[in-house]
């Protein structure tokens, strides 16, 4: 079991500063297996993965840049490169898709919630294995585009891009808000 050490130990490192060596197969599924531990009202299991690696992640760029130029025909070159490296340095990426079951007593943001849970889930399970790792949307996430060349369905969701790898540099802690502030008591 992680210890509250562990937990609180976990930071994001930015995707750019991840490199390989990443999780071998049968480290990614344990990873995966035990992301899969998250509430699920209704058991409906309502997301799934995708793992980009290899060339695969340079071929993903490649789609990002050309659909960028088609949202923004006047993108920069800096703008375009920055797609094209989007997937680059991670050796590892796993999307989480959100698969909510329409029309089930189970709120759909209820659904979704769990493949969030599946994503921070996922976050701690790199960490206990040695990896570092980060959590990322932008606009990828939810251009109908991408979301088709990655193999989604029109009901379907990224809920996230988790960036798996070598930290090349240790991530530095960032501020957490105090608990003082974020915590009140309800009363009658």
């Amino acid at each position: 079991m992680p210890s509250l050490a562990d937990l609180n130990a976990r930071i994001s490192t930015p995707s750019r500063l991840l490199q390989a060596p990443g999780p071998t197969a049968a480290q990614l599924v344990q990873m995966l297996e035990a992301a899969m531990h998250v509430p699920d009202h209704g058991r409906l299991a309502p997301w799934r993965f995708v793992q980009i690696s290899g060339e695969a992640r340079l071929a993903l760029g490649e789609i990002l840049v050309a659909r960028l130029r088609e949202r923004e025909p006047g993108a920069s070159t800096a703008a375009l490169e920055k797609e094209r490296l989007r997937f680059a340095c991670a050796p590892c990426i796993i999307t989480v898709v959100g698969q909510p079951v329409r029309g089930h007593k189970v709120p759909e943001i209820e659904q979704l919630l769990s493949g969030g849970a599946v994503c921070h889930s996922l976050l701690h399970a790199a960490h206990a294995l040695g990896f570092a790792a980060q959590w990322l949307t932008s606009w990828v996430a939810y251009d109908p585009v991408v979301k088709a060349r990655l193999g989604l369905g029109n009901d379907e969701h990224v809920l996230g891009f988790i960036h798996i790898g070598s930290a090349t540099e240790p991530p530095s802690e960032r501020p957490r808000p105090a608990l003082n502030d974020r915590l009140s008591q309800w009363a009658p």
